[in-house]
C-alpha cells in the first residue's frame, strides 16, 4: 500500500514538473515576438535585419520613438483610439447584459428561435456583410465620423451569448425574491445583477477592447480623414510600397501594445475567474 501511494505520488509529481516545463516553453514562445519588438524599436535602421541577431542593441536608441512622433499625429491618432475602444466597449457591456439577461431569465414567446437565430450570424463571415454596412453607413452620411467606428461594434452576438451563459448561473430565486420587495427591472439589473456579473463583465471587456483597438480593415474603409484615423490605421502608414521603417513600425507597435497589457494585468483576476465559470450550471 505504502509503496502505491509513494507511486501515485511520484506521478503527481512528474506529472506537475511537466506541466509548469509546458507553461514555461509556451510563455517563452509567446513573450519572444514582444520582446523582439521591443529590442528592434531600440536599434538604429542598420542593425535590424544583421545576421545573427542581436538581443542587446548597440548602442541603444530611442531615434524610433521621437520620430514616429514627429512624422505623424501619433498623441491624436491614441486619443481616437482610446475614444472609440472605450465608448465601443462600455456600449457592447451594457447593451449585451441587457440581452443577455432577457435571453435567460425572461420568458417570451419566440426566445429561443430568436436566440438560435443570433447564435447562427455568428457562422456568417465578416466580409459578406461589409459591403451592406458601409452602404447604410455611407446614407446616414456617417463616413469619417465617429458614428462609423462606434455604432456597427455595438451589436455583438458573442458577447450576448457570453453574458446569457454566466447570467443562467444566477438562482433565479434571487431575481424573483427582488420583485417581490418591490424591486424594478432596471433595479434588478443594476443593483443585484451587474455586481453579480463583474468576472463576466470583465472577460467580454477585455475581449472587445483588444479587438476594437487592433482594428484595422474597419477604419481602413470608413475614414479618410487624417484627424479621424486610429492607431493602427496611422501606424499602417509607416510600411511603403518600396520602402519600411522598421524600426519605427517597432516603436509604434510597443507603444500600441502597452495599453492592452495594462488593462490586461489589472482585469486578468476577473478574466480567468469568468472564464472559468462561464457555462456552468446553478
Amino acid at each position: 500500500m505504502g509503496r502505491s501511494n509513494s507511486n501515485i505520488e511520484g506521478i503527481s509529481i512528474f506529472s506537475r514538473i511537466f506541466l509548469y516545463l509546458l507553461i514555461i516553453v509556451g510563455a517563452f514562445i509567446m513573450i519572444v515576438p514582444f520582446m523582439w519588438m521591443f529590442v528592434t524599436s531600440l536599434k538604429e535602421e542598420g542593425q535590424v535585419f544583421t545576421w545573427p541577431p542581436q538581443w542587446i542593441p548597440k548602442p541603444v536608441s530611442i531615434h524610433s520613438y521621437i520620430s514616429i512622433f514627429n512624422m505623424m499625429p501619433l498623441i491624436r491618432y491614441i486619443l481616437n483610439t482610446i475614444f472609440v475602444s472605450t465608448t465601443v466597449t462600455i456600449g457592447t457591456l451594457f447593451f449585451s447584459s441587457l440581452a443577455g439577461f432577457a435571453f435567460s431569465k425572461y420568458e417570451f414567446p419566440g426566445r429561443d428561435l430568436i436566440f438560435f437565430i443570433l447564435l447562427s450570424t455568428l457562422m456568417i463571415p465578416g466580409q459578406v456583410t461589409l459591403i451592406p454596412v458601409f452602404l447604410i453607413v455611407k446614407n446616414l452620411g456617417w463616413l469619417n465620423n465617429y458614428l462609423a467606428l462606434i455604432v456597427p461594434a455595438l451589436g455583438d452576438v458573442f458577447g450576448i451569448f457570453l453574458m446569457r451563459q454566466f447570467i443562467s448561473t444566477i438562482p433565479t430565486e434571487l431575481i424573483d425574491a427582488a420583485r417581490i420587495d418591490g424591486c424594478s427591472e432596471f433595479r434588478i439589473y443594476g443593483q443585484i445583477l451587474l455586481p453579480l456579473i463583474k468576472p463576466a463583465l470583465a472577460t467580454l471587456g477585455i475581449f472587445v477592447f483588444m479587438g476594437q483597438w487592433n482594428s484595422l480593415f474597419w477604419p481602413l474603409i470608413v475614414i479618410n480623414e487624417e484627424s479621424m484615423k486610429t492607431l493602427q490605421l496611422g501606424l499602417a502608414g509607416l510600411r511603403g510600397t518600396w520602402m519600411s521603417d522598421w524600426s519605427a513600425t517597432m516603436a509604434g507597435a510597443t507603444v500600441a501594445t502597452i495599453p492592452i497589457i495594462v488593462i490586461f494585468l489589472f482585469l486578468q483576476k476577473y478574466f480567468i475567474e469568468g472564464l472559468t465559470l462561464t457555462g456552468m450550471k446553478a
